[in-house]
């Protein structure tokens, strides 16, 4: 019987980049099935669910959800993945994936250090050790974080509409956002207003320490909520503290609120 080929997924919000890599892993590893191209944590979070892949290549920096938190809900959603970070910063505690069991990538990505990557990945055993992952993400949260390009400040205020009046929000003040079509429903203790903005978009411009998400359509303010369990298929529901309504948590996210 012929020898299952391996699998990954490739989670990188800058398209250009994404294809890129890509592009160089099926010339470097023409064997590698890629089973979904992510733009973004979320994706890549709920395609480590579906497919349980046996690599991921995780961008570090992606709005909402980081890569260092899809690597980290990986160890219960897909214990078995290898998980390679692709950073522009060698500032990120380079000596320690050297030892653990991850790898890395400094972009841009070349070949040569590509090549060297897959062949520690195909001589691996391909079972991630969770004790190590975790101190690894440890080390990195705790790294200082390098300088960039500045990025826009998160949102303080929002304005939203409620028919024909236009609203002015505090953004402390919402409990949730809930996908709309191509715009975003705000829920406050008070009522809804419709936002016109994805809430993909929406998502990069919020405090990630604040606001969280928990289903590809709903993004929580974690001190809205009083209460979240988890039911026996895996799904938690989320209780708020002013709003009677629950918010379901799918799967992938629970592993972000294990220790809440």
């Amino acid at each position: 019987m012929a020898e299952q080929p391996f699998t990954a997924i490739v989670a990188e919000d800058e398209a250009l980049l994404r294809n890129a890599l890509v592009e160089l892993l099926h010339v470097t590893w023409p064997q590698l099935r890629i089973v979904a191209e992510c733009e973004d944590g979320a994706s890549a979070l709920e395609a480590l669910a579906e497919h349980k892949p046996d690599v991921a290549f995780l961008d570090i920096r992606m709005p909402g959800l980081t890569g260092l938190d899809v690597a980290a809900a990986a160890a219960e959603t897909s214990p078995r993945t290898q998980i390679v970070f692709a950073t522009a910063y060698d500032q990120y505690a380079i000596d320690a994936f050297e030892r653990g069991a991850v790898d890395y990538l400094l972009k841009p990505i070349n070949a040569e250090r590509l090549a060297h990557t897959v062949r520690r990945l195909q001589t691996r055993t391909g079972n991630n050790e969770a004790a190590t992952l975790a101190a690894l993400l440890a080390r990195l949260n705790a790294a200082p974080v390098p300088a960039q390009a500045p990025t826009a400040p998160t949102l303080t205020w929002l304005t939203a509409s409620n028919g024909r009046e236009t609203q002015l929000i505090l953004v402390d003040d919402v409990a949730y956002f809930r996908a709309d079509n191509k715009y975003t429903t705000v829920v406050t203790a008070d009522g809804e207003a419709l936002l016109r903005t994805p809430i993909k978009d929406l998502l990069g411009m919020l405090e990630p320490t604040r606001f969280k998400q928990i289903h590809r359509s709903t993004i929580v303010n974690l001190k809205a909520i009083a209460g979240i369990t988890r039911d026996e298929s895996g799904r938690g529901t989320v209780r708020l503290k002013a709003r009677p309504e629950t918010l379901t948590v799918s799967v992938p996210y629970m592993a972000l609120f294990k220790h809440m």
